[in-house]
């Protein structure tokens, strides 16, 4: 969702948002890649437009993740198209890049995506006696995210429960 820095969107992003999902939408599948985020929002350098785009799979190794070529494609061609159609009403800026090594887990399909990896999950009550786990993420179980905590206990986090998770970097 669009967001202004205050927690409001700018008048009319939301209609933005939504517009360039679906443009960005098509051209993303032309290049084999998915939008995972749109955000249109007032920063101090101005209106950025901004687009997170992400390769389906496990994304386990370089070839299977986002590369700056797919990057430049999608900007390129998505630019282009956004000139032409004129639905951004102000002057931005256009970024595109991926969601990054610390990615967002948003949906039970990220969990069972990334089941094996290092993760950092933040609940709204505690599970087990913890709001905050870390460890391997052991997959989804009816409603339930499973991870393999660092003190090697495996935690049942209930979806609905989860305020954020990401993905911990590792080398």
């Amino acid at each position: 969702m669009a967001d202004a820095g205050n927690g409001r969107s700018p008048v009319g992003a939301v209609d933005v948002v939504g517009q360039v999902r679906t443009l960005a939408s098509r051209v993303a599948a032309t290049f084999g890649v998915d939008i995972f985020d749109v955000q249109f929002r007032r920063e101090a350098g101005g209106m950025i437009l901004r687009i997170q785009i992400d390769r389906p799979g496990p994304a386990a190794t370089a070839e299977e993740s986002v590369s700056v070529e797919d990057c430049a494609n999608v900007s390129r061609e998505l630019s282009a198209i956004l000139d032409v159609e004129e639905i951004v009403p102000s002057a931005y800026t256009l970024e595109v890049s991926s969601p990054g090594l610390d990615r967002p887990l948003r949906s039970a399909d990220d969990y069972r995506r990334f089941t094996g990896r290092r993760a950092k999950v933040v609940t709204r009550e505690p599970v087990d006696g913890q709001t905050f786990l870390r460890g391997t993420l052991g997959g989804v179980d009816e409603g339930h995210v499973l991870i393999d905590g660092e003190d090697h206990k495996r935690h049942r986090v209930p979806m609905d429960g989860i305020r954020r998770a990401n993905l911990e970097v590792e080398f």
